[in-house]
């Protein structure tokens, strides 16, 4: 909980107000490909103003050459508000409110250090608050976007679904959230009708708004791409039709390889008995970290599928988002450049925030972490962001090599 204050404190300190900021940098990645070398970011409030050049007379200069520079890595499906509570148990309706939003807030200050600018939590009422306490600057944490409460296949026929869906817009969700499936847990078959499916993301793009799909099996992620949802969750059992039916429709793919199952094995004393957390479920699991691996390399040999980068983070796994960048890299076989693309250009593309986010360029917000080593040459890196910078505002510098230089 400590960091929370010293954050809040070093945030503080650290913020340039108008003064133009510069980031010295010799390895730096756009986010889209492309590396450049020995060169500057030119900040000026929230946005980014040049590349390269001089710099202003009265910057602050952050000397970043010792390290690696990146646009902001992006989570595009992490549960902030799921926490431990002080019996080591994943929280439930009885921890004391106070408790609870404290360890929330402890989630978002853990994934912003971890170089986490912007994430998208689906799925509970009060992402809404947190989201807002964030945006007001009243908390550290990453840029946040929320469904609310998700959607099922119990919410309703069609005509129910879209009036839920018009409902969660007027409630303030940035997007739509909807199970089409049962857990990998329980199998992963499909629970959502075509009907239902096609109602509630139709309805949602009438409204300008996106769909995220929890699908495990091949007929329920088949039915949420030929209804025009948005992305796909999981997927673990997509079949190559399939995944050639997602890549001709456009539709985003979010495997969540190397977080999610890890992590709940990794806590299982601390799930265990909550539902389907039981012995049956975990052994599930256990076989489910090579089924979704082998989905993946799969999914890799479709050139045009879009594969984004996303966790599902829950309690335990905050701050520890970067382990899908190294099992992606290193047990999946994706190129580090396309990992790294899906965590930040393609990601920000998914969220309709590609022109604002996702990448290092003149009129991007200024979104930026820098990494001890190259997390291209050692996936290892990945866990060691050391400068997180936001909307252009420092949040942590522990780049030791880093000169403050206030001129």
């Amino acid at each position: 909980m400590r960091n929370i204050f010293l954050l809040i404190l070093s945030a503080a300190v650290v913020y340039a107000g108008e003064r133009p900021i510069v980031l010295k940098t010799s390895t730096l990645f756009d986010g889209k490909g492309q590396t450049l070398h020995n060169t500057i970011i030119v900040i000026e409030g929230s946005k980014i103003a040049r590349i390269g050049g001089a710099a202003p007379a009265d910057a602050v200069i952050y000397d970043l050459s010792a390290f690696t520079v990146s646009p902001g890595w992006i989570d595009t499906h992490s549960h902030l508000s799921y926490h431990f509570d002080r019996k080591d148990r994943l929280a439930g309706t009885d921890e004391p409110a106070a408790q609870g939003l404290l360890s929330i807030a402890d989630n978002a200050v853990r994934t912003l250090n971890a170089g986490f600018t912007t994430v998208q939590s689906p799925g509970a009422t009060i992402d809404k608050d947190l989201r807002e306490a964030i945006a007001r600057g009243i908390l550290p944490g990453p840029r946040l976007l929320t469904s609310l409460e998700p959607l099922t296949d119990a919410s309703g026929d069609p005509a129910r679904l879209r009036a839920l869906v018009r409902e969660r817009k007027v409630q303030g969700a940035d997007f739509i959230k909807l199970f089409a499936s049962k857990s990998i847990r329980e199998g992963g078959g499909q629970t959502m009708t075509d009907a239902q499916l096609q109602a509630a993301c139709g309805e949602a793009k009438s409204l300008g708004m996106r769909t995220l799909v929890h699908a495990h099996s091949a007929s329920s992620v088949k039915a949420a791409t030929l209804a025009g949802c948005t992305s796909i969750e999981h997927g673990a059992y997509v079949t190559n039709e399939v995944f050639d039916l997602m890549a001709q429709r456009g539709t985003y793919y979010d495997p969540n390889i190397g977080v999610v199952l890890q992590n709940y094995l990794a806590n299982k004393p601390r799930y265990f008995g909550i539902g389907n957390y039981n012995e049956e479920g975990f052994a599930f699991m256990q076989k489910g970290v090579a089924i979704v691996r082998e989905t993946f390399q799969r999914a890799l040999a479709h050139k045009n599928l879009k594969i984004i980068y996303g966790t599902d983070a829950t309690a335990g796994a905050h701050g520890h988002n970067y382990r899908e960048f190294m099992v992606r890299v290193r047990d999946g076989g994706q190129d580090p450049m396309a990992t790294l693309i899906s965590a930040t250009s393609l990601s920000a593309e998914s969220l309709n925030l590609g022109r604002e986010t996702g990448s290092i360029a003149p009129g991007m917000l200024a979104d930026i972490v820098a990494f001890d080593g190259n997390p291209l040459a050692d996936v290892t890196a990945a866990a060691r962001a050391v400068f997180v910078m936001k909307s252009g505002k420092v949040y942590e510098n522990l780049a030791h090599g880093a000169k403050h230089d206030e001129r």
